[in-house]
Order: C-alpha cells, then sequence, then structure tokens
C-alpha cells in the first residue's frame, strides 16, 4: 500500500482506522510537547522560589486530581514530576503517551514516510526506557527540552515528508484540536491558581506568573513583540485566546480546524458530513470574536473556558461518530482518556 491509499476516499473500516490513528497520532505529540514545556517552565518557576502552588496547578489543568490522589494519597507535590513522567498508571504521563504514539504511527505505518516512522520509532523507544532516576527533579529541565525539540523535529518531518490526502487532514485536525483544548485549560487554571490572594493585580509576582503563562503557551517572545510594554493578565488573556497571528491561540487554532474541515468537505459526499461540524465552530468564533478580553474576564474567564472545552469535547465525539462509527467493544486507535 502506497501514500495514495485514501485518495478515493470512502470510509470503510480500514480508511476510519487510518484517519482515527492519524488524529490521535497528532493530539498525543502536541500533548507531549506541551507537558514538557509546562513541566519545564514550572521547575524554573519553583526553583526561582515563585508559586507554591504551581506543581498542583498541573495537575488541574490536565483534570488529575482524582487519579493522582488515589496513586498518591500523602498528596506530596515532589510525586508530581514522577507521575507525569513515568507514571505507566498515568495515562496523561510522558512514558504512557510515548507508547500510544508508538502504537499508532504503527497503525499508519503504510501511510507515512520512512523519515517520520524513523524518528517516531527510536524517539518513543528511548522514552519508553525512562525511569525514575533520569526523570529526577535535578534533571528535569534537561530532559524537557529534548523532548520538546524532538516533537518539533516530528512536526517538521510531517510537514515535509506526508503525502497531503485526507490523511493528512485528519492530522491537521488532532493537531490544532489539541491546541484549542491546551490553551483553554492553561489560560483558566493558571488565570485563578497563579496569583497569591494577598498579591494585588500588577504587582511584581503578578507579572512574574503571566510571564510564565507566556512561556508555558510557547508565547512570550511573540508577545512581547507585539506588546513591548504592557504584561497585563488582560492582555495576555486577550493574546492567548484571541490573536489570529499566534499558532497556539484559541482563535488561530479554531480558524485551522475549520479550514481543514473545509478541506475535507470539498471531497465526494463529505459535504454533508463535515456541515454541523462548521456551524459549532461557527458558534465558537462568533462568541470569541465579539468580546474583548476585558469582557471575557469580567463576565467569567471559567464559566468562559468550561464552555469553551465542553464544545471542544462535543466536536471531539461528532467526529468519532462521523467519521469512524463502530461498535462498543471496539477501538483503532490508541486514546489515553483523561481522568475527568
Amino acid at each position: 500500500m502506497g501514500h495514495g491509499i485514501m485518495t478515493d476516499f470512502t470510509f470503510n473500516s480500514l480508511l476510519s482506522r487510518y484517519a482515527e490513528c492519524m488524529m490521535w497520532l497528532a493530539r498525543y505529540m502536541e500533548r507531549m510537547e506541551n507537558l514538557a514545556r509546562l513541566l519545564e517552565v514550572t521547575e524554573t518557576f519553583v526553583r526561582d522560589g515563585e508559586g507554591q502552588t504551581a506543581w498542583e496547578s498541573i495537575v488541574s489543568i490536565n483534570s488529575d486530581e482524582g487519579l493522582f490522589n488515589r496513586l498518591h494519597p500523602d498528596n506530596n507535590p515532589a510525586d508530581i514530576v514522577a507521575f507525569y513522567m513515568t507514571e505507566q498508571d498515568n495515562p496523561g504521563s510522558i512514558v504512557s503517551m510515548a507508547a500510544a504514539i508508538r502504537d499508532n504511527a504503527r497503525a499508519v505505518r503504510p501511510l507515512v514516510s520512512i523519515e517520520m516512522w524513523t524518528h517516531l520509532n527510536v524517539f518513543t523507544r528511548r522514552l519508553l526506557d525512562l525511569d525514575t532516576d533520569r526523570a529526577r527533579l535535578n534533571n528535569l529541565s534537561t530532559l524537557c527540552t529534548h523532548i520538546r525539540q524532538e516533537c518539533q523535529t516530528h512536526y517538521g518531518i510531517a510537514e515535509g515528508t506526508l503525502y497531503h490526502d485526507q490523511a493528512w487532514l485528519f492530522y491537521r485536525l488532532g493537531k490544532h484540536l489539541e491546541r484549542c483544548d491546551q490553551i483553554t485549560r492553561l489560560v483558566d487554571i493558571r488565570y485563578h491558581m497563579l496569583l497569591p490572594r494577598e498579591e494585588r493585580p500588577g504587582s511584581e509576582i503578578d507579572i512574574t506568573q503571566w510571564t510564565s503563562v507566556l512561556r508555558s503557551a510557547a508565547a512570550y517572545h511573540a508577545f512581547r513583540r507585539l506588546r513591548p510594554v504592557a504584561v497585563t493578565p488582560s492582555n495576555i488573556v486577550g493574546f492567548l485566546l484571541k490573536n489570529e497571528s499566534f499558532p497556539r491561540s484559541l482563535a488561530a487554532n479554531i480558524r485551522l480546524v475549520d479550514e481543514t474541515l473545509t478541506f475535507l468537505a470539498n471531497h465526494a459526499g463529505l459535504r454533508d458530513l463535515c456541515a454541523p461540524l462548521q456551524e459549532c465552530l461557527d458558534e465558537l468564533r462568533a462568541t470569541l470574536s465579539d468580546q474583548t478580553a476585558e469582557d471575557i474576564i469580567s463576565r467569567g474567564l471559567h464559566d468562559y473556558m468550561n464552555w469553551i472545552q465542553s464544545k471542544l469535547t462535543k466536536i471531539q465525539a461528532a467526529i468519532a461518530t462521523t467519521f469512524w462509527p463502530q461498535p462498543p467493544t471496539r477501538t483503532y486507535a490508541v486514546q489515553l482518556q483523561r481522568q475527568e
């Protein structure tokens, strides 16, 4: 089977399997890079003596409170690094995601280039060999930098070698849906947890913490180019949610999901399948463009982020129902569910 396997695109079980696995491969690569960056930034933040609740916020961002407390009833923040690096019982750990990436990549092996497969094979094998000693706090920054760089190398290989057919479009859907998910979680939790109650907005610690939010989203340099002076919560929230030119913003990724669905809709028989999904995205885009960042914060940032999250969950479920319906006892892609 060659790269053109999905050119005449009708969704039989084999092609549904490829579409689903391509989407989840992209989602887990993006999720892994985001987690590595978040751990690295948090480690620096804590090392500098700021933000006692910073480690706990990572658990909150990933909705893992129940699982973490069950596996670590002492609720020791020192256990959080191992929980997210090597904990096999945590489906959101680096090791668990590496296994899922490897399995999904193997399932779509006929569709990916030799370069892409070779890189993923070597990269995931190294991560699966991680042990607690190598993932200790004093080695965390170096390890996370390596993971981020390898994820970025993967994106370059995928962009330059994957045949741009429908399989590529499902890869794009996964990547941009995950970015929507990650940025809303980051903004919500960091906004509510990082500023100590005794500190006033605009204080030195407030600016330090919001700078860490930007770094967690790989947005610091882009934000400083656009707004070289005003580091305020509303400016940062506005940039991360509404700026169309920043590649990890909510607005940019909603637009890219919509564009990808438009490309899919142009294939015979898929327009009617994509239209309901695009209507839901239109609603998201309208609510985002009609409000300023100040409006969103004053009306309730947490409630709005929760609403966005619920819509994203429905879109993912609708994609699954539309493109890879399957019996409840059968699954194709390796999916690691968040603990809600």
